[in-house]
């Protein structure tokens, strides 16, 4: 459940579960012993559907005996208050069981319940230093490398993009967030490890990498050299052998040096895109978040990122209806929204979070008045939405194609300036070049010819890079 980091440690947890001597199998397989769903815990309707997750699981293994099993960040969350309140789920485990999962799964089965996980705040417990932390295990060779890491990973899917974490935890304080209280303090993988899963990702048939962490642009502070390490670490990633592109997510504005924002922008093998949490644009509403910036400051950010590259990609999400927030700071935001001219934007209603500085402010709005301000940007947010992408027809992009055309669906694919499942897609309008059809992992020139909302519709004319295993000859231009 929920975010892109989850569904690293979904396929961490995967991995070790099959390394250890489990058998994966389908959902909805029957002779499965244990059922584990990995819940969110961020927002109301995450910890709804988490739920909703655990009771159909629940539902499911009535009639096998099997066990279900709470992990993930609602778990760690809340722990014991989560197995008091929902019998459903055999046990509840937080982040500390994740090492010997296969253990306490198999202890579950021969009949021993494990006690509940007591919830912690993660921020009281120290980070593990650069010189603390574990040499590297001898599991995994890399072909080619020295070094040899512990790659504890078993994709779940078969695509050609897959995320890639950067770091665990986050060291910030903003008011309306409870994620450093359950995820700790800010921890960055070492760079070689993160080359390392590259690599071996590049082997799985992976085009795509899509960086995550709680904050992409904090990467490094803990180690050796300070944050230059993502500035280093950026083109070492794009010139992974079979790696098409490199994403990062997650990017603080407050923290957007000119060295990173230009290596974002300007290197081959890295997609132009910038993932920005500005979540307001009134300093006033920006202070009470506990966050920095201004709407100045914002749209300044966004023409250093334009001037460099041109047709970058550029997302947020934004938060309205916070306690405190007046017409005049709505104002502000919708401002700063059609000046910027960004190509995908997340508008959410505020709402108290258990543990959060924000839950005991006053200044609190009717939940009414917050659904009417979501409404009320979220109807602006989708119409300079389709301005930006209806911007990009004439122009020329390179698609990775995803899935294939059948009978109800188009051949789809994502330009560089589009994220996975958040930023919109590209329509093909002929799933076939030069009497060829289009493959899987296939990276196509393309013209836009149309769009649809914020998705575009595109015209193939050329494939640059093709799928793994076929007999294409690549183009002679490079992406």
């Amino acid at each position: 459940m929920g975010c892109a980091r989850n569904e690293v440690d979904s396929e961490e947890l995967a991995g070790r579960l099959a390394g250890s001597g489990w058998e994966l199998v389908e959902p909805g397989d029957e002779d499965a012993d244990v059922i584990v769903v990995n819940t969110c815990g961020f927002v109301e309707q995450a910890k709804k559907d988490s739920i909703d997750t655990l009771l159909a699981a629940s539902d499911a293994a009535r009639g096998s005996g099997a066990k279900v099993v709470a992990v993930g960040c609602m778990a760690e969350r809340y722990g014991a208050e989560l197995a008091s309140s929902l019998p459903e789920a055999d046990a509840v485990l937080g982040f500390d069981a994740y090492p010997d999962l296969a253990e306490r799964l198999g202890d579950l089965l021969d009949g021993h319940v494990p006690t509940p996980h007591v919830p912690v705040d993660r921020r009281t417990l120290l980070p593990i230093s650069p010189v603390q932390r574990p040499a590297a295990s001898t599991d995994v060779a890399i072909p080619g490398h020295n070094w040899v890491p512990d790659i504890s990973r078993r994709r779940l899917t078969s695509g050609p993009v897959a995320s890639l974490k950067l770091a665990s935890g986050c060291d910030r304080r903003c008011a309306f967030c409870a994620i450093p209280s359950f995820r700790g303090s800010f921890v960055s993988r070492a760079p070689e490890e993160v080359l390392a899963e590259a690599r071996w990702l590049a082997q799985q048939g992976v085009r795509e990498l899509v960086l995550v962490s709680e904050n992409s642009t904090s990467y490094g502070k803990d180690l050796p050299g300070g944050t230059r390490a993502l500035v280093d670490l950026l083109p070492k990633l794009g010139a992974v052998p079979g790696i098409e592109r490199v994403r990062v997510s997650y990017l603080q504005p407050a923290e957007m040096r000119p060295d990173l924002l230009e290596v974002i922008a300007t290197t081959p093998g890295l997609a132009p895109y910038f993932d920005l949490s500005f979540q307001h644009a009134s300093a006033t509403v920006l202070r009470r978040m506990r966050r920095f910036g201004s709407r100045t400051d914002f749209l300044d950010l966004c023409e250093r990122i334009r001037a460099l590259a041109p047709e970058a990609g550029i997302r947020s999400n934004v938060i309205v209806g916070f306690p405190g927030e007046t017409e005049e700071d709505l104002a502000e935001l919708e401002a700063f929204l059609t000046g910027a001219r960004l190509d995908a934007v997340g508008v959410f209603g505020y709402s108290d979070e258990d543990g959060t500085e924000a839950e005991g402010y006053d200044g609190k709005l009717p939940a009414e008045e917050v659904t009417a301000r979501v409404t009320r940007v979220s109807a602006l947010v989708d119409e300079l939405m389709a301005q930006r992408a209806e911007d990009r027809i004439g122009t020329e992009v390179t698609v990775l194609v995803e899935t294939l055309a059948d009978e109800e669906n188009d051949c789809v694919g994502r330009a560089a300036h589009q994220a996975p499942e958040v930023d919109g897609e590209c329509v093909f309008a002929e799933d076939e070049l030069d009497g060829e059809p289009l493959r899987v992992g296939d990276l196509v020139r393309v013209v836009v010819v149309d769009t649809e909302g914020m998705d575009l519709v595109v015209s193939p004319r050329e494939v640059v890079v093709p799928a793994p295993g076929g007999d294409r000859e690549p183009a002679e231009m490079g992406v």
